[in-house]
């Protein structure tokens, strides 16, 4: 939670804070990429008093940890991401009218964030900015070449790597090939046994 009352209520106002933050759970994207829990955040805000409530831009940088989608390795990924966000004084609305003078839509209300007694709650704001930023598909570097899609050995460290293609459509002929093969060879040792016993006699 931040507090305004330093700032006040006067349009024009200004206020920039620095602070360092834990991170909350679950914050990234579950199983590929997140800033883990407790690590910090560190966040750059500008505080502006406008007519309507508080008008709060920043930037958090953290380190979020993930895994390679195409090698599978551990990665740490520094993320910057920008937030831009309105917190609503509770008695006004978001065109600076008192709240009371006329009723306002549910479905506007839904998508304000307000103050609560000078206080703001920054937490949804900066899940959302860093989910954003974040990568969907993570890699250790650009040039990763992955692992093997037939025997999962890491292709960056095995560049010479490689294995015979066989046309699926044409393996059972290729076992065929190989029955025919060794009933060749056993028919050619047959033979040049029989060869050996006529020139013995």
């Amino acid at each position: 939670m931040f507090d305004t009352h330093e700032l006040g209520r006067r349009p024009g106002a200004l206020q920039r804070l620095t602070r360092s933050v834990d991170a909350p759970k679950d914050f990234g994207i579950e199983g590929v990429i997140g800033v883990p829990e407790g690590a910090p955040v560190k966040l750059d805000l500008r505080l502006e008093s406008v007519m309507e409530g508080v008008l709060v831009t920043g930037t958090a940088r953290a380190s979020a940890e993930g895994e390679c989608v195409r090698c599978l390795e551990p990665l740490s990924h520094e993320v910057a991401a920008d937030f831009q966000e309105m917190f609503s004084y509770p008695d006004a609305d978001d065109r600076g009218r008192s709240r009371t003078a006329e009723p306002v839509d549910d479905a506007e209300d839904e998508d304000m964030l307000f103050l609560e007694d000078g206080m703001f709650d920054l937490e949804p704001v900066l899940r959302d900015a860093v989910v954003l930023a974040l990568p969907m598909q993570p890699v250790c570097r650009e040039t990763c070449a992955g692992l093997c899609p037939e025997c999962g050995i890491r292709l960056d460290e095995n560049p010479d790597h490689h294995h015979d293609a066989v046309d699926i459509r044409w393996a059972a002929l290729q076992g065929l090939a190989e029955t025919i093969q060794d009933g060749e060879k056993d028919n050619m040792g047959g033979a040049e046994a029989g060869v050996d016993e006529k020139q013995e006699k």
